[in-house]
């Protein structure tokens, strides 16, 4: 009997010894497989409002900036005025304002935009027209805009958008001009009738304006690069634009820098939803 009891407790003795390293062996086994996934998942950021820290770049894939075009204007860009700066304007004509909202907000919003850069009329609609009708109006937001249209084939036109919403913003009817040119960016992107869409956005006596100011070799579309003995005095004011964006450097468009009392955070380039910059400038206002 005692014999028996003595193998009894041995089997059992030993069915605990195989069970442990049978559970050793899963654990081995398995804990090692999960690891990947787990590191994966904490990898993975959560969908963070940005904070006055640190820039945030959208997941929609801005339009890089040519590296020729930044070496031809690399010594100019280091002798420039800072980005805020008001530039020098060309004899006989006024400096075209191109901002939206008042001096004295807080928050102060410079964009550097391509008008025939899709990535550019996303930010526009999705972003600074709803920022407009709210943080601009409510005099949270002061927006400034610096044409930075970027020199390859696909942009033909944009530079001589960049010239009517000048000539727009020398009349003080920027705002205008500046939806207009977003808001039908794919139809003037293809014939290159930037006029129609102008004058469909103002009075015909503004228009006739605007029409002033762009005679001459103005009205001679440059393709993506005016030459500097184009004639047309409101190349000075684009180029100056893209000095400035140099300086920053704009790499891509759009790009943006945002200013609050006084301080300067890092650019950021891409399209960032209102929702989220909202909260951003929330986070900036509630310090």
């Amino acid at each position: 009997m005692r014999q028996r009891k003595s193998w009894l407790f041995c089997l059992i003795a030993l069915g605990l010894i195989v069970a442990g390293f049978l559970v050793a062996g899963i654990e081995f086994i398995v804990v090692p497989a999960l690891q990947p996934l787990a590191t994966v998942a904490a990898a993975a950021p959560a969908v963070t409002v940005p904070t006055a820290e640190a820039a945030v770049v959208s997941p929609k894939g801005p339009e890089t900036v040519a590296q020729t075009d930044q070496a031809q204007t690399k010594t100019a860009a280091a002798k420039s005025s800072p980005a805020h700066a008001k530039a020098a304007a060309p004899q006989g004509l006024p400096v075209p304002v191109k901002t939206i909202g008042s001096k004295t907000a807080p928050i102060t919003m410079e964009v550097f935009s391509d008008y025939q850069c899709p990535a550019c009329g996303s930010l526009y609609e999705q972003t600074l027209r709803p920022m407009i009708n709210d943080y601009v109006a409510s005099g949270k937001v002061y927006l400034v805009h610096h044409d930075f249209p970027l020199p390859i084939a696909a942009h033909t036109h944009a530079y001589q958008a960049a010239r009517w919403a000048n000539a727009a913003a020398v009349v003080g009817k920027f705002q205008e001009v500046d939806a207009a040119l977003f808001d039908n960016q794919k139809a003037w992107g293809d014939d290159g009738n930037i006029e129609k869409y102008v004058s469909g956005a103002l009075s015909a006596a503004d228009f006739k304006r605007v029409q002033k100011v762009m005679t001459g070799a103005c009205m001679i579309d440059p393709g993506p690069i005016a030459k500097p003995e184009s004639g047309c005095a409101l190349d000075t004011y684009i180029d100056q634009d893209k000095l400035l964006g140099n300086q920053i450097p704009v790499k891509s468009t759009p790009t943006f820098v945002t200013y609050y009392k006084g301080q300067k955070y890092p650019p950021a380039s891409g399209v960032i939803s209102w929702p989220v910059m909202k909260q951003y400038f929330d986070s900036l206002l509630a310090q």
